[in-house]
């Protein structure tokens, strides 16, 4: 038994077959609290500018959230950050499940990857005994096929595993890294980190337990913020209908990404929703991670056609989308299936959906022919020409070659215009929010320093759907009119709160859905869980300040690798195309209403306007001398 503090770092060189423990001590875990912030600071100080994503030189690291494995509600999130091949930036992403709260209970919070192995290898971890082990008996293997072989050859079904599919061996740049079968860290890249390394897996076995400084405190606010989270309305629709009870309400009000973003619904949508989900019989389980008190997550199964009696995790909102209305597809058993394709190869159903309805739009716009495609007749509403291209990027098999690369570089390489429909920032394509009428989520989305998605900030807020979010908007902007994604005025303010909030509840592994989808365990929450569990006196303010300075060093990693203001944007059809029909019709990202709301954002942030970076002072202010240090012989210090 150790208390939550005192807890390792784990670090393991795969070139030289090197294994080495550290100390986490103290004043580490107040300054950067855990997962996602020490994982920070270890990739600042490891990785250099220029570093290749996928060369030697590189690192990838895990982190469990601080609060796994114990009692606080929804704490199951572990954080993987690395420097994104997509991107060539930042990048962290997290997943749920057991896999974090069992490196816990094996005595490790932090696994820092190094090198790259001559031939495939996974990291066997069983409480205190760390073995890199050869793999060659899960190399080209699914994950499914990965998980049961390990399982039986560890001799424990009960065995916790993140791992790499297809995609990740054959470096897609989309790759996840999948946690057991269904829980992704899915976004930027880092299954084909993984894969670069020849690292196939990491099998962990915990026994152990967690002892909190003060117990008798920290249970009486996690079961008191346990309480709260279950009334919350925002919990009760998502344990009902999970994120696909999304589906309805935006897509009756035009906002549904539909046709590769050229429209805001399809026809038939109300066969894609959270309601058709379970009343269709297609919905077999609701399931929640470690401490989750939410049980969002779905298990599906086919009911007919071709994959009758298929089953997978989910569907999510952002994979209806990606393969339901935005290829133009109402089948959701063939959203079902693209699901559990990319889960089982190890890939973000959200890249893959985009660079296939580019591929197909392309096409519609006769850039590309059927010839380009492998002969596959890939059009709107075609599902099955849809998930044989998921394939065939998970393989890299003819045209699935350049679609893996992502759809900036197959849109580069394509040319003839084709850049201008391709929907993606810095490399990321961008997630299923229409940012064309939800104003924050554009602030959001061009400052978000892995590119343009909605995992790293609480914007959802501005759409004002419970009480609670209309509450906070108020507590924020000091009214409850600010509630609406129509406007830019005080997207600022909302902003800066949701990515502050978002970086403490990736620190300490708790659900952004418990933290900034539904409000319960809020940052003051936060805050006294891990006060009570180390004895390191916290304060709200002081917490959401630790948030602060995780953001600012990202953005400085982002700033030693070349990132200015001008790299704060959107997709280009989002900031020159505007919504051509329905309830929307009109809304644009235009160039003078982002740069307004960068201005008011870089300002609470004490950046300089005409770069977008960090002073000196505001760095000195967040106990981050060191950047200055190394950022000033740059040139990337303001004068």
């Amino acid at each position: 038994m150790a208390y939550t503090f005192n807890r390792k770092i784990l670090y393991v060189d795969l070139t030289y077959k090197k294994i080495v423990n550290e100390e986490i001590s103290r004043e580490m875990t107040g300054a950067w609290l855990g997962g996602r912030g020490i994982n920070t600071k270890i990739l600042w100080d490891r990785v250099k500018a220029g570093t290749d994503p996928l060369g030697p030189d590189s690192v990838i690291i895990f982190g469990a959230g601080f609060l796994n494995g114990t009692l606080a509600p929804s704490a199951g999130r572990a954080c993987v950050t690395f420097k994104s091949p997509a991107t060539n930036l930042y990048s962290k992403s997290s997943g749920g499940g057991w896999w974090g709260a069992s490196l816990k209970f094996a005595g490790y919070d932090h696994i820092v990857i190094s090198g790259i192995s001559e031939k495939p290898v996974y990291l066997w971890i069983d409480d205190g005994t760390v073995e890199i082990r050869d793999a060659a008996s899960v190399w080209g293997h699914t994950v499914s096929e990965t998980n049961d072989i390990l399982k039986k050859e560890l001799r424990d079904p009960n065995v916790e595993i993140a791992s790499i599919g297809p995609g990740g061996e054959n470096l897609v740049k989309m790759a996840a890294i999948m946690l057991s079968t269904s829980s992704a860290m899915g976004r930027t890249g880092g299954g084909a980190v993984m894969g670069s390394k020849n690292l196939k897996a990491i099998a962990v076995r915990g026994t152990g337990d967690i002892e909190n400084f003060d117990n008798e405190k920290f249970y009486k606010v996690a079961l008191k913020s346990r309480r709260a989270l279950t009334e919350d309305s925002g919990a009760v629709d998502l344990y009902e209908h999970g994120t696909a009870g999304l589906v309805e309400g935006v897509a009756a009000s035009g906002t549904m990404p539909s046709y590769n973003f050229r429209l805001g619904s399809v026809e038939g949508i109300e066969n894609l929703t959270g309601k058709y989900l379970n009343e269709s019989g297609i919905l077999k389980a609701r399931i929640g991670c470690a401490g989750c008190a939410i049980h969002c997550h779905r298990l599906s199964e086919v009911q007919e056609g071709k994959y009758v009696g298929y089953r997978a995790a989910g569907p999510e909102y952002e994979t209806i989308s990606a393969f339901g209305s935005g290829c133009g597809v109402t089948d959701m058993n063939a959203v079902v299936r693209g699901s559990g394709l990319c889960n089982d190869y190890g890939m973000d159903t959200i890249s893959v959906g985009n660079v296939i309805q580019w591929t197909i739009d392309s096409i519609e716009r006769g850039v590309l022919t059927k010839d380009d495609v492998d002969g596959l007749d890939l059009r709107w509403n075609n599902s099955e020409a849809v998930l044989e291209m998921v394939r065939k990027i998970a393989f890299r098999e003819g045209a699935g070659d350049l679609l893996a690369e992502g759809v900036k570089i197959a849109s580069e390489k394509t040319g003839r215009g084709s850049e201008k429909w391709a929907i993606q920032a810095r490399g990321l394509e961008q997630s299923n929010v229409e940012t064309r009428s939800a104003k924050g989520y554009a602030l959001a989305f061009s400052i978000n320093p892995r590119g343009p998605d909605h995992l790293m900030n609480a914007a959802i807020m501005e759409f004002g759907l419970t009480q609670e979010s209309r509450d906070l908007v108020k507590k924020l902007t000091g009214d409850e009119k600010y509630a609406t994604p129509y406007t830019t005025e005080k997207r600022a303010d909302i902003i800066r709160w949701g990515e502050d909030c978002i970086a403490v509840s990736d620190c300490l592994g708790v659900c952004m859905f418990a933290s900034a989808t539904a409000w319960s365990v809020s940052p003051d929450v936060m805050a006294q869980l891990f006060s009570a569990a180390t004895g390191i006196d916290m304060s709200e303010e002081e917490i959401m300040c630790v948030g602060r300075k995780i953001v600012t060093l990202e953005r400085a990693f982002n700033i030693r690798e070349g990132h200015a203001r001008k790299n704060d944007t959107l997709p280009y059809m989002l900031m020159h195309e505007k919504v051509t029909e329905g309830p929307q019709k009109g809304f644009i990202n235009s160039q003078e209403e982002l740069d307004k709301m960068l201005d008011d954002y870089y300002t609470k942030h004490e950046w300089d306007l005409k770069t977008g970076w960090p002073t000196e002072e505001t760095y000195r202010e967040l106990g981050l001398d060191f950047v200055t240090d190394e950022l000033k012989s740059a040139g990337k210090i303001p004068g």
